[in-house]
């Protein structure tokens, strides 16, 4: 993937080595009500931990993080957040990875405020992305590293500890510039799906679900919009700019297919339990990726039909 002549994003915030790491201590206890994760759902959580090495109660805390943030229901930490350090912003980045992903938030940044709208009559206002080592806070609670990158639509920013970028390579199988690119700009894709009032309905819907079941369709169709709008993204980008390079796509998708919540849970446990999905499956997500990079239109991307 060529992007090494892209112009840097001023909307980065660069907390790696900076004290915002949330403080040590407190305590764990597990979720209830709307927004919390059902039992099945920390079972395999605590298995994937047991897997892959991480303790499961930041992957659990995490998942109710992430869950919280989109359903309405997360319950924000009793301690009061602290100050944020200091933020360096992107356009003096230095160190490569710092530039590559300050230089996919601009090609997304240039795309979106082309083609938003052109397509949905809607201005585009760009997110911040958070850099961060190790933990941080947010508008959705504190973000740990084993997370993995997410967007919080309290505060409408992006957090990504760059160490994910080795995690998809040595746990996931997946790698590469452009495939680097699609996770980031998958959280941009959430991003676009809260401008364009998606995330706010969703939310309501998924606090109305008569059960888990329910909420968790839901979260499958926004994750897999969020897929396809990575794609749109890449086919405009790759149109403008003529940035994708042989083995770019089937990367990406390679991506895609790892990430599949039946690939994960069939390496956790053996088996799969299609009702708990929360990202959708690696056919799913492969499918709605290429439709986007196939069309380039935001309104191909619908996947609550």
């Amino acid at each position: 993937m060529k992007w090494d002549d892209f112009r840097q994003s001023d909307n980065v915030e660069d907390r790696r080595g900076g004290d915002d790491s949330g403080g040590g201590g407190g305590g764990f206890s597990l979720p209830t009500g709307g927004g919390g994760l059902g039992i099945g759902t920390i079972i395999i959580l605590g298995i994937i931990g047991y897997a892959f090495g991480i303790d499961p109660r930041i992957l659990i805390g995490g998942a109710e993080m992430i869950n919280g943030s989109r359903s309405g229901g997360y319950e924000q930490p009793a301690r009061p957040a602290q100050q944020a350090a200091t933020p360096r912003q992107g356009a003096g980045a230095t160190d490569q990875t710092s530039r590559f992903v300050s230089a996919v938030l601009a090609e997304n940044e240039d795309v979106w405020s082309d083609i938003l709208p052109k397509q949905k009559n809607i201005q585009f206002v760009p997110p911040k992305l958070v850099l961060f080592s190790g933990a941080t806070r947010s508008g959705c609670g504190t973000a740990q590293s084993a997370m993995g990158p997410f967007y919080c639509p309290v505060d409408q920013k992006i957090y990504l500890d760059t160490s994910f970028f080795q995690d998809m390579q040595k746990r996931f199988g997946g790698g590469g510039d452009f495939a680097y690119a699609y996770v980031i700009s998958h959280e941009m894709g959430h991003h676009i799906e809260n401008q364009l009032g998606i995330l706010p309905k969703v939310q309501r819907a998924q606090q109305q679900a008569t059960s888990k079941q329910q909420a968790n369709a839901l979260s499958v169709r926004v994750e897999l919009m969020a897929d396809c709008l990575a794609g749109v993204w890449a086919a405009n980008a790759n149109q403008k700019w003529q940035i994708l390079e042989a083995g770019d796509v089937e990367k990406a998708i390679n991506t895609a297919q790892a990430i599949g919540d039946d690939r994960l849970q069939k390496a956790a446990q053996g088996y799969t339990v299609p009702d708990s999905f929360t990202h959708g499956s690696a056919a799913q997500r492969v499918q709605w990726l290429q439709a986007g990079l196939q069309s380039g239109q935001i309104d191909s991307c619908n996947t609550f039909k």
